[in-house]
C-alpha cells in the first residue's frame, strides 16, 4: 500500500530512523524450540517434528511458501541422514502473513511474534536419531538490519555410524521466514525493509486532509452558520464542545465498522497483489477526481439528511448531536472522496488503523467549529466565501487523479504487463501536475469555477511549486531515481530507458579491452558470475581474493556484509553510494569486497569451514560469510561496513546503517587515513 501515506512515512523514516552503530554487538531477535509429536514412537510410525520461532518485538521472520527466487534468504532445514528416520512430508509453515513486496517484486510471506513449521517423519527403526538444523534471516522493522540465523536440535539417542552426509534434494527442505515491513518495512522490505506504515505518520496524513476538508465549499460557508447558533444560546460553549466531540464519534464510528477487515492478512494481500480490488480502488479514485472536478456531487440521500436536521430541531443535548450529523451527512459531497481515500489507505493494516484515522480526520475537521464557538472574535479574521473554495475541491481533484494510477501500477508489477513502467507513471504524473499547474494559473476553467481577472499570490506560490515538482519529474523519464517518490513510483527496474544505466554499460564495454593492471583489479572476480555490485562500481565477492588485490595495488579493502534479502542495503546503495562524492572515493580510493551472507550456494568441500563460533561446518556462500562477520568483527547485522587493511585488520571502528551521506563520508575519509599512517 504505497500511496501519499507511504510517502510521509518514508519522509518520517528518514528524519528520525537514522542509525549509527559504532560499537558491534551479537544480536539474537529469534529463539528456535523443536518438539516431535511422540517422543516414543513405534517403527513404521509417522510423526511431526513442529518447529517454534519465538520473534523479538521490532523484527520479523521469513516464511516458506513464496518463490524462492525472489532475493530474500531462504530458511533451510536440513537433516543429517541415518537409517532409523526418513522426511515423509513437506516443511510447511502454520498461518503466515502474506504481502506484496515492490522491492523483491512477488508475494512475500513472513511471521511476527511468533513462527512456527511442522515436517512429517517416518520413523524406520527403534531406537532412533533425528538430526536436524534450521536456518534462515531474520530482519528488524526499526533499524532495517538483517541477520541470518541458524540453530541445531537432536532427537533420540540410537548411536549412528558416520556416513557421508546425503545431498539429496528430496532430504534438504529450503523454507524462508519472512516478516513484514514495509511497511509492513520495511526490509525487510528492507527485506531488511519495514513495510509496515506507521500509525503517528498514517494519523498525521488524516489530520492533514481532515484540514483541508475545511476549506472546501460544502464546508467553510458551514462555519460561521454553526457558530451564530452556539453564541446565540445559553451553554452554547457546552454544547460547542459536544458537537466537536459527535463530530468525531460520527466518523470514529465509520471507522470501527472497517476495523475488523484492517486486522486480516488476508484482506492485506487481496489489497495488495489482486487486481480486483486494484482496478476497483483506481476506479474509485477516478470517480472522485471527477466529482472534485464538478462532473457530478457524490451526495447522501435527501430523505437521509432531511430526517436528521429534523431531529436537530428538537432541542436539548440530543440535538446537538444530530445537528454535527447533518453537518456531516450535508458535507459528504466534498469530505466522500477525503474520507474514502482514508479508509481505503487503512485497510490491511492495523485493527485500530481506520478508527484511529478517522479520529485524526474529524479532530481536525471538528476543530473550527468548536475554537470559534469558544472564541467567536477569531471569526473576523475568517476569509471570506467565494470561488477559491471549489479551487480547493479542483485541487483535490488532481491529486485523487494522480493517486488512482499508483493502484494500476500495482497491478501491472504483479501481473508483469509492462505498461505502467517507471517512465510512463513519470509521464503521466508530469501531466498531471502540468494541468494543475496551468489550473492555478487561470489557463483552465472548470465547471463552477468564477472567472479570474487576476491571479491571487497565494496560486501563483502554489502554482510555482507545482511546476517545480514538474521540473522535478522530468529527469526521470531518463532514469533518474527521484528518491523524493521512493516506494510510490515502480522500482528502478521497471524502467525502459534508463539513461545513466544505458551510458554506463557502454563505457564499460568501450573499456574492456583494457588492461587489469589499468584497472586495478585481478581477473577472473571469483563469484562474479553470481554477484554484481550497483552503479557500476568493480569490486571482489571472495575475501581472500580482495586482500590479494590490497597488498598488490596498496589500497584499502572496503568490506560490505550484506545481503539478497536486505533492503536497508539496497536503501544504502540507492541513498548514498550514488552520491558522487561516495562513488568516487570508493572507486578511487578502496578494493571493494561485498560478502553475501544469505547466498545458499553450495561450496566446494575443500572450501568447508567449522565454526569457531558454533562448531558448525559451514556450506554455503553465505554461511561462510556469516561465520567470518560473527567470528571475525562479533557482528550479526547487515549492512555493515568495515575498513580493512591489506593484512585484513580492521582500521577504524565499524559502521552500520546510516543514510546520512557526510557521516558515510567522513567514515570513508577516516579509513583512507588510517590506511597511508
Amino acid at each position: 500500500m504505497n500511496t501519499f501515506f507511504r510517502s510521509i512515512y518514508l519522509i518520517g523514516l528518514f528524519l528520525i530512523g537514522i542509525i549509527s552503530t559504532t560499537n558491534a554487538q551479537l544480536i539474537n531477535p529469534v529463539k528456535w524450540s523443536a518438539e516431535l509429536s511422540n517422543n516414543s514412537p513405534k517403527k513404521g510410525e509417522v510423526i511431526t517434528i513442529t518447529y517454534k520461532a519465538e520473534i523479538k518485538e521490532g523484527w520479523y521472520l521469513y516464511s516458506s511458501d513464496f518463490d524462492p527466487d525472489l532475493g530474500p534468504m531462504l530458511t533451510e532445514v536440513e537433516y543429517t541422514l541415518n537409517n532409523t528416520f526418513e522426511v515423509a512430508g513437506e516443511f510447511t509453515p502454520v498461518n503466515p502473513k502474506k504481502k506484496y513486496d515492490e522491492l523483491w517484486e512477488g508475494d512475500i510471506t513472513y511471521f511476527k511474534k511468533h513462527g512456527e513449521f511442522t515436517q512429517t517423519l517416518k520413523v524406520l527403526e527403534v531406537p532412533f536419531k533425528i538430526e536436524t538444523n534450521i536456518s534462515g534471516q531474520s530482519c528488524s522493522d526499526e533499524t532495517g538490519q538483517c541477520i541470518p540465523l541458524a540453530k541445531s536440535f537432536v532427537f533420540g539417542d540410537a548411536k549412528i555410524a558416520k556416513v557421508e552426509e546425503a545431498v539429496d534434494s528430496e532430504v534438504k527442505k529450503e523454507v524462508k521466514v519472512e516478516q513484514v515491513e514495509k511497511g509492513e518495512i520495511k526490509a525487510v522490505s528492507s527485506s531488511g525493509q519495514d513495510t509496515e506504515e506507521s500509525l503517528f505518520g498514517f494519523m498525521l496524513s488524516a489530520f492533514i486532509f481532515g484540514l483541508t476538508a475545511i476549506f472546501t465549499p460544502c464546508v467553510f460557508p458551514m462555519i460561521p452558520l454553526t457558530v451564530s447558533f452556539f453564541t446565540n444560546q445559553s451553554g452554547g460553549k457546552s454544547k460547542a464542545f459536544l458537537y466537536g466531540f459527535s463530530i468525531i464519534a460520527i466518523y470514529g464510528f465509520f471507522g470501527a465498522v472497517l476495523a475488523p477487515l484492517a486486522g486480516d492478512p488476508s484482506v492485506a494481500n487481496a489489497i495488495s497483489t489482486h487486481w480486483l480490488p486494484n482496478i476497483l480502488f483506481f476506479t474509485i479514485f477516478i470517480v472522485f477526481a471527477m466529482s472534485f472536478f464538478g462532473m457530478f456531487e457524490i451526495t447522501m440521500p435527501s430523505s437521509l439528511v432531511n430526517k436528521m436536521d429534523k431531529q436537530s430541531d428538537k432541542g436539548g443535548l440530543g440535538a446537538v448531536f444530530f445537528m454535527a450529523f447533518t453537518l456531516v451527512l450535508v458535507s459528504f459531497s466534498c469530505t466522500g472522496p477525503i474520507v474514502g481515500t482514508i479508509l481505503i489507505e487503512s485497510v490491511g493494516g492495523a485493527y485500530v488503523k481506520p478508527i484511529f484515522g478517522m479520529i485524526a480526520f474529524a479532530s481536525a475537521f471538528a476543530l473550527p467549529f468548536t475554537i470559534f464557538a469558544l472564541f467567536p472574535g477569531l471569526m473576523k479574521g475568517l476569509p471570506k466565501s467565494g470561488g477559491w473554495l471549489n479551487s480547493v475541491k479542483v485541487v483535490l481533484g488532481f491529486v485523487e487523479l494522480a493517486l488512482a494510477f499508483k493502484f494500476l501500477s500495482t497491478v501491472d508489477l504483479v501481473y508483469h504487463w509492462g505498461v505502467l513502467d517507471k517512465d510512463i507513471m513519470v509521464a503521466i504524473w508530469i501531466a498531471i501536475s502540468m494541468m494543475l499547474g496551468l489550473y492555478l494559473l487561470g489557463k483552465i476553467r472548470l465547471p463552477h469555477d468564477s472567472p479570474m481577472d487576476v491571479i491571487s499570490p497565494p496560486r501563483l506560490i502554489l502554482a510555482t511549486i507545482v511546476f517545480s515538482f514538474v521540473i522535478y519529474l522530468i529527469p526521470g523519464l531518463f532514469g533518474a531515481p527521484l528518491k523524493m517518490l521512493s516506494g510510490i513510483l515502480p522500482p528502478q527496474t521497471h524502467h525502459t530507458f534508463d539513461l545513466k544505466s544505458i551510458i554506463r554499460d557502454e563505457v564499460a564495454n568501450a573499456s574492456i579491452d583494457a588492461s587489469s593492471e589499468k584497472q586495478d583489479m585481478l581477473y577472473p572476480i571469483k563469484y562474479g558470475d553470481i554477484f554484481h555490485l550497483p552503479h557500476g562500481l568493480k569490486g571482489y565477492f571472495d575475501y581472500d581474493q580482495a586482500v590479494e588485490a590490497s597488498k598488490k595495488f596498496g589500497k584499502p579493502i572496503f568490506l560490505d556484509f550484506t545481503g539478497h534479502g536486505c533492503a536497508n542495503c539496497r536503501k544504502m546503495e540507492d541513498n548514498v553510494w550514488s552520491d558522487p562524492r561516495v562513488l568516487k572515493r570508493l572507486k578511487e580510493d578502496y578494493i571493494i569486497l561485498a560478502l553475501y551472507v544469505d547466498d545458499p550456494t553450495k561450496l566446494p568441500k575443500d572450501e568447508w569451514v567449522t565454526s569457531t563460533f558454533d562448531g558448525n561446518v559451514k556450506k554455503t556462500i553465505g554461511a561462510k560469510n556469516f561465520d567470518f562477520q560473527i567470528t571475525k568483527f562479533n557482528s550479526n547485522a547487515q549492512p555493515y561496513y568495515c575498513l580493512l587493511n591489506d593484512n585484513g585488520d580492521l582500521m577504524i571502528p565499524a559502521k552500520a546503517y546510516d543514510l546520512n551521506v557526510e557521516n558515510f563520508i567522513n567514515f570513508l575519509d577516516e579509513g583512507v587515513k588510517s590506511f597511508k599512517k
